[in-house]
């Protein structure tokens, strides 16, 4: 894994738990030896707003999660075209990528299996306020400092999750030097990607279709925007962010 710096609006986006408002205009180019992605996390769900574990399973994008679309969408139209648009292969991650190719005027969107969201094991389908009882199990296995600890019922451990997230991303970095793309993922691997590269013990808040900005070269990665949601300032978000963070005891 190459090198990471984390640059200084990032930081203190983190320490405030709170997300970085970037520059709405985006960049004009993306230097030669530079991949620029940005990573974008699908809109709200019916399980996200009730607070209900996906995991890998599908679940629809509600009304407020459409126009979160619809919102990064516009947003993303306006900036520097993309050179492709990937996406993790759950329906909600699909949904917000093809409507932001629409309007980016990208022709399809190139599904990525290793971008889904983690694999929680018997954890999916229940509520987060109820696994600790029914689940004490797999509850512990989910939020123990154990990484490689896998989540009974077949679920993913921390590591895997990082190393499958982590690898998916640098592949399609390779291909696209100097070239802006665009990746719809979840929040869970969002999470993953952002503290195995830093190394640190939190991501913050990330919301439902928030733009975060990483650029790659071939000796590290530079954060330059995490968690940014000011184009959802007319539409409204989740203010707890992931549920696997903002439900952890």
């Amino acid at each position: 894994m190459a090198a990471c710096v984390v640059s200084s609006n990032e930081q203190s986006a983190i320490n405030a738990m709170v997300g970085v408002v970037a520059d709405t205009e985006g960049p004009s180019e993306v230097p030669h030896n530079v991949s620029e992605i940005v990573l974008v996390r699908h809109g709200e769900t019916t399980w996200n707003n009730a607070g209900r574990i996906q995991g890998s399973l599908e679940s629809e994008l509600n009304e407020a999660g459409w126009k979160q679309a619809d919102a990064i969408a516009a947003r993303l139209g306006k900036e520097l075209k993309p050179a492709a648009i990937y996406s993790s292969d759950l329906k909600r991650a699909k949904n917000t990528a093809e409507m932001i190719a629409k309007a980016c005027h990208i022709p399809e969107v190139i599904e990525v299996p290793d971008l889904k969201e983690r694999h929680v094991g018997s954890l999916q389908g229940y509520y987060w306020s109820e696994i600790q009882e029914k689940e004490p199990e797999a509850y512990l296995a989910f939020f123990s400092s154990e990484k490689d600890l896998e989540i009974p019922g077949g679920g993913e451990s921390f590591n895997q999750l990082c190393e499958r997230s982590v690898s998916a991303l640098e592949e399609i970095a390779s291909k696209h030097k100097g070239e802006r793309v665009i990746v719809v993922t979840h929040g869970g691997v969002l999470r993953a990607i952002y503290m195995a590269v830093t190394g640190k013990p939190s991501a913050g808040k990330i919301m439902n279709a928030s733009i975060n900005v990483v650029h790659l070269t071939e000796k590290k990665w530079v954060f330059k925007t995490w968690s940014d949601v000011s184009h959802l300032n007319e539409v409204g978000f989740l203010q707890r962010g992931f549920n696997g963070d903002a439900f952890q005891h």
